[in-house]
């Protein structure tokens, strides 16, 4: 009876261990086991070439980091700026910089060809103490080169924990040559919602000016706007320059401070619903006089508010054509503790246009109004803000 048992204990174990053998050389095993144990031929010939490059390759790689490769490969092969997949590294920095839990240097950035371009350095900050300024280009990070990078992890890489060093290369414009510089990484406030009064032509006019859509961001703007109100203005500027964009449930809710009902946009993708966001809740200022300034970097949520309310005749925009994103992304949790950052969708405005170009291309994006470009070479002045100013004040 104790040989019998102990023979079965003997077996289980040589089971076990072929079985963990083969479930990681899945070449191995004979078809008719293979076809029904391993998945269609397509995730065979996948792990078949993880499998070879793992056993065969003269140097050494672990299978964790060639599957790693497999899935960056697969997100690259798509061609879509947009989307990116996080090793399961990485996606633990983007949820701690998520969460706050990261530092920064201080500036906020929009893509462009060669790197990042600083469009803001914020006050007492590393990006500040260091001279980096507007128009500068942040093309590569410790070492890393970031032309061809997603934003995103591109942002990360400038990112990590409070008071380490991290090392820049960084030239201004397109033809300036490139410098080094070493920055101490710092908590920043950044502030989301900033805003002030003017008085033109014997008006008292408002502006406000939201950096981004983040979590909680349509009630600072809510905040700003009521005590504008307050204090009598006869208007108010929304300044969405250099904004990138953000939730899309806090663009539905800040547009819906202005508007009372209607459609704001409509979302469409081939594996979620269709789905269309309306104004919602008491607006705060569904009659004042606006006008919403925008530039060449006003994109994704930033596009969708500004298009509503063009399209919904409750604002004029002044500035310049904006960035024509009109795609959505989906984060998606992968089993190996990453992610896939990915487009899932489309955009549309209330007139049912898509700011986008074909697939995930830029598209035309929003036309202006009334047509105003700031000039790099003035640093005390503003002219899109103060176009935008005279045309607001000539509404009555």
């Amino acid at each position: 009876m104790i040989r019998r048992a102990l023979a079965s204990l003997v077996l289980c174990l040589i089971l076990l261990l072929a079985g963990i053998y083969l479930g990681g050389h899945p070449s191995g095993l004979p078809g008719f086991l293979r076809d029904p144990l391993v998945g269609d031929k397509d995730t065979r010939v996948v792990n078949e070439a993880i499998d070879q490059v793992h056993d065969t390759y003269y140097r050494e790689y672990g299978k964790d980091e060639l599957s790693n490769r497999a899935i960056s490969g697969i997100v690259a092969s798509l061609n879509d700026r947009f989307s990116n997949y996080f090793s399961p590294k990485d996606y633990t920095k983007f949820k701690m910089q998520q969460n706050g839990e990261f530092a920064g240097i201080g500036v906020q950035v929009t893509r462009s060809g060669a790197g990042l371009k600083i469009v803001k350095v914020y006050d007492n900050s590393p990006a500040k103490d260091a001279k980096l300024a507007e128009g500068d280009i942040i093309v590569s990070v410790a070492g890393k080169p970031l032309a061809g990078r997603d934003q995103d992890a591109s942002v990360a890489l400038i990112q990590g924990p409070l008071g380490t060093t991290v090392k820049l290369t960084v030239r201004h414009g397109a033809k300036g040559a490139p410098r080094e510089v070493a920055l101490t990484r710092s908590n920043i406030e950044v502030p989301v919602v900033a805003s002030s009064e003017k008085t033109v032509d014997g008006r008292k006019l408002g502006v406000i000016s939201l950096a981004q859509f983040s979590s909680g961001a349509h009630a600072e703007v809510g905040a700003a706007l009521r005590k504008q109100m307050k204090d009598g203005v006869k208007g108010v500027v929304f300044d969405l320059r250099n904004n990138p964009g953000g939730l899309v449930t806090e663009a539905q809710l800040v547009a819906s401070e202005f508007l009372k009902d209607g459609k704001i946009v409509t979302t469409k993708g081939r594996s979620v619903p269709t789905r269309t966001l309306s104004a919602t809740g008491d607006a705060i200022a569904p009659n004042l006089p606006m006008v919403v300034l925008v530039n060449r970097d006003s994109a994704s949520a930033a596009e969708i508010v500004a298009g509503a309310l063009q399209d919904r005749k409750r604002a004029e925009l002044v500035g310049t054509r904006t960035f024509g994103k009109g795609v959505f992304q989906e984060v998606i949790d992968l089993s190996n503790g990453g992610a896939l950052d990915i487009t899932a969708g489309q955009y549309f405005l209330p007139s049912g246009r898509n700011l986008g170009g074909k697939g995930t291309s830029t598209g035309s994006g929003l036309t202006p109004n009334v047509q105003a470009a700031d000039d790099p070479k003035t640093t005390r002045k503003d002219e899109g803000l103060d176009k935008a100013l005279d045309v607001l004040a000539a509404r009555r």
